[in-house]
């Protein structure tokens, strides 16, 4: 069974909108969290505002990839609460005047869950696929989606540039830097047989059967294993990517919806102990490792890096994504990338 690609602007819980005693909260997010949210989330948080403050609150949630999701907000979509990929996405809010420039401050950095990129591999893993190196033998189809409109795909494609820059490309027997990074992200690009528009649609094209490996978040995995019994087993590599995504207010539809007090306390719930088991129930890391409890879950690699090991996104978005940029240079220009 393939998971649903967007859930449309709806309310599932509580009360209708106006009616005293109630609340309205609108939630723009990616793709990725949509069922930890609408079935998980969303419903705890309004059993605990119900029991806390006596009212009901009700949600309306769109959720798309996670830079559509932030043109959407810029563009006027009015959003209360923004949960992307990528705190890049919430900096182009930031600079749209939309969100504080603050969001980041205080415990946790303006993150609400944690996951790994890593490898989802067919039953049996017949290509033998234990890290990055092997999605670039022959042969090999490998699916993630297009960083020009998935946060996910970022988090993908930094996770392979990042193992090359900081440990090296050894079947090419180069050591750690920025030849070896692009030399790696190249064999496996040259490998990939669809990039689709978002993380969810790259995991709904894999469980039909599509390529023999898929680039993707770890929890994805694990919400597959849950929802549908279906197992697609993973290899974590021994260098990859922690994924910390963020989420803020919109401050100028909180300001306008006069709803600030339950969009606040709903961020402070997300992040809360109830809020990061609900989260890590839906295969999210939490954000205090001591939650991470699950004798079952993989423990974290030996060489995992994050984004400041990286430079930071203003680095890697001009690094990699920019003009001239490694991904600019190898992939939208081909001739460069022959």
């Amino acid at each position: 069974m393939a998971l649903g690609l967007a859930l449309p602007i709806l309310g599932p819980v509580c009360a209708p909108a106006g009616e005293p005693g109630s609340d309205m909260l609108t939630i723009g997010a990616y793709s990725v969290v949509r069922e930890a949210f609408h079935d998980g989330v969303l419903p705890a948080f309004a059993e605990h505002w119900k029991q806390t403050t006596g009212r009901t609150v009700r949600f309306e949630e769109s959720y798309n990839g996670s830079g559509a999701q932030a043109r959407a907000i810029e563009s006027g979509f009015d959003a209360d609460v923004a949960i992307l990929s990528l705190s890049a996405d919430l900096e182009k809010l930031v600079k749209a005047g939309l969100v504080d420039s603050s969001w980041n401050n205080g415990p946790g950095r303006g993150m609400i869950a944690r996951s790994l990129v890593v490898i989802g591999h067919r039953v049996g893993n017949p290509k033998a696929i234990r890290g990055w190196e092997d999605l670039a033998r022959p042969e090999v189809g490998v699916l993630y989606p297009d960083p020009k409109t998935s946060g996910g795909a970022r988090w993908n494609i930094n996770a392979i540039y990042g193992a090359g820059l900081l440990h090296g490309d050894h079947s090419k027997g180069l050591g750690p830097g920025a030849d070896a990074a692009r030399d790696l992200l190249a064999r496996i690009q040259a490998n990939v047989v669809t990039m689709d528009a978002s993380a969810r649609h790259s995991m709904a094209n894999f469980m039909r059967g599509t390529g023999d490996a898929i680039v993707t978040y770890e929890n994805e995995l694990l919400l597959q294993r849950a929802l549908t019994g279906t197992d697609v087993p993973y290899v974590i590599p021994a260098a990859t990517l922690l994924i910390e995504n963020p989420a803020a207010l919109v401050e100028s539809s909180v300001d306008r919806h006069g709803n600030r007090a339950v969009a606040e306390a709903f961020l402070a719930y997300l992040r809360s102990e109830a809020g990061q088991r609900i989260l890590y129930k839906y295969g999210f890391r939490p954000l205090d490792p001591a939650l991470d409890v699950d004798a079952a879950r993989r423990p974290l690699p030996s060489r995992i890096f994050t984004m400041d090991d990286l430079g930071g996104w203003n680095r890697i978005n001009h690094d990699v994504y920019g003009d001239g940029g490694m991904w600019n240079s190898l992939f939208t220009q081909p001739a460069l990338g022959k």
